[in-house]
């Protein structure tokens, strides 16, 4: 399944289809891409500028300019994809570059990172569950009608991960003082003997 997912709005845009070479899925890509750059706004005010740079997405001038002569737009998007060799061909890089679209490949053997494979996976449940299809057309199908379903009543995603995980534990040891933001790494004594002591 090409796949596209934006965590944030729950949106997903998917087409199964028989093969997923660099063939198909880059032309799909850009076609789906300029549809989502085409609705959002040019000018970006609640943005941070921070965020519009290349080189805050680890993209340095020395980089960009390998791949274009031209200017650079802003970044309008951040596409999150695996780290695979046919992502980094020149005719996909140079495209995504100047429409503005930053890539942000997730690690090697860091395919976890990529949350819409983990909508892939919520799609394939609930389009083979308890079927038996006859066909790759009719699988297909099943998918499209599936992939239209998750769309009807999106789910944003929120990131989880270890990194969440241990920041809610080192919460859990901090106390809180007086209704602040503040937090102490012991509890604080309220009793009169230590008032006592200090005077």
């Amino acid at each position: 399944m090409l796949t596209l997912f934006r965590p944030s709005s729950g949106e997903l845009r998917l087409e199964p289809v028989a093969r997923t070479t660099n063939s198909v899925l880059h032309p799909w890509l850009m076609g789906e891409l300029e549809c989502i750059l085409a609705g959002l706004p040019d000018k970006r005010v609640d943005i941070d500028a921070h965020w519009l740079e290349w080189s805050t997405w680890r993209w340095p001038d020395e980089r960009i300019g390998q791949y274009t002569s031209n200017q650079t737009p802003e970044v309008r998007l951040v596409l999150v994809l695996d780290n695979l060799t046919g992502h980094y061909t020149r005719s996909f890089v140079s495209w995504c570059l100047e429409h503005g679209v930053a890539l942000l490949y997730t690690p090697l053997g860091g395919s976890w990172l990529n949350m819409a494979e983990s909508v892939q996976r919520i799609i394939v449940r609930r389009a083979v569950s308890g079927q038996h299809y006859q066909s790759s057309g009719e699988l297909m199908g099943a998918l499209t009608a599936a992939s239209r379903w998750w769309n009807a009543n999106p789910t944003p995603f929120v990131w989880g991960g270890k990194r969440q995980e241990r920041r809610r534990r080192a919460k859990e040891r901090r106390h809180a003082i007086g209704g602040s933001g503040a937090c102490a790494i012991r509890p604080l004594t309220h009793s009169t003997q230590a008032l006592r002591e200090a005077a």
